[in-house]
């Protein structure tokens, strides 16, 4: 019996399957100032120390909740990812695209590869639905975060696309992402990958998957179509759609097509490495 092509979809997370930055639905109302005040804050505290953005964020969101005297365990932003909101379809889009998958003879793979809070995301109603969570994670002692554990920006986001590739999926494990690794060993190949995102902040990701064969699709809120255009425009995805995830919706059409075309392909590598085996006995 043939084994089953898998399939891997690997989504950003915040304004592509949340409405709006994960900080903002609790974290940053529970200190009393409103999220614009706060990412400005730290756009500007960035530029004078030429900070990582990224690590500027979770310095402020420590020091900020010890101003406040608001708990900075995993337990309280695990809870904030209770009171996300997601685009239309979210939280339906994962058990439904597995069946489809599996209507098709296909294994389907979800992945997130994300800026935001690992810890957040944990919270939230879909968190069961992915094989494995990459994103900005907290180290914690006595159960109070003190640093950053991991932090992924927008160009370290791309190894995680060859650890997903290659089923390289502990961070700690960097001999093994990096060694060479022959295709037929591979675990997801990269023509078997969707990569679904919202903005500038993707596009090395994008490149990567599209250079090597997979699809990226942008999805947008009804009042950012103008940047989705553009990406379109500059060639960094293949397809665009409007971030809703119910079914029939064109997102939907768009994947389900890539993913039977993947499964043809599959089948046609799979017959091209069997008869060049053959032939080379011969």
């Amino acid at each position: 019996m043939a084994k089953k092509p898998k399939i891997a979809l690997l989504y950003d997370f915040d304004k592509t399957l949340s409405t709006t930055d994960m900080q903002n639905y609790t974290f940053i109302p529970a200190l009393n100032i409103h999220p614009s005040e706060f990412w400005e804050d730290c756009n500007r505290f960035s530029r004078l120390h030429h900070m990582d953005p990224l690590l500027v964020y979770m310095y402020k969101m420590i020091e900020l909740s010890k101003q406040k005297n608001l708990p900075i365990n995993r337990e309280a932003f695990v809870s904030m990812g209770k009171d996300i909101r997601f685009f239309p379809g979210v939280e339906s889009w994962f058990p439904r695209v597995d069946a489809f998958g599996e209507s098709i003879g296909a294994k389907v793979e979800h992945y997130i590869i994300s800026s935001g809070n690992k810890e957040i995301i944990e919270g939230s109603t879909i968190y069961k639905y992915f094989k494995k969570v990459f994103a900005c994670e907290f180290l914690y002692v006595n159960d109070e975060a003190v640093w950053p554990k991991s932090v992924i920006n927008y160009t370290t986001k791309t190894q995680f696309l060859f650890r997903v590739n290659k089923g390289v999926l502990d961070i700690s494990e960097n001999e093994k992402v990096n060694a060479s690794t022959p295709d037929s060993e591979r675990v997801i190949p990269f023509r078997n990958m969707i990569y679904i995102a919202d903005g500038l902040t993707d596009v090395p990701c994008m490149k990567l998957v599209r250079q090597k064969g997979g699809y990226a699709i942008a999805v947008y809120a009804p009042d950012k179509i103008p940047q989705a255009k553009q990406l379109f425009a500059d060639h960094r995805v293949d397809y665009i759609a409007q971030a809703d995830y119910r079914d029939k919706s064109q997102l939907s059409r768009i994947v389900e097509l890539i993913m039977r075309r993947m499964v043809v392909q599959d089948e046609l590598v799979r017959l091209h490495n069997r008869q060049a085996k053959k032939v080379e006995e011969e």
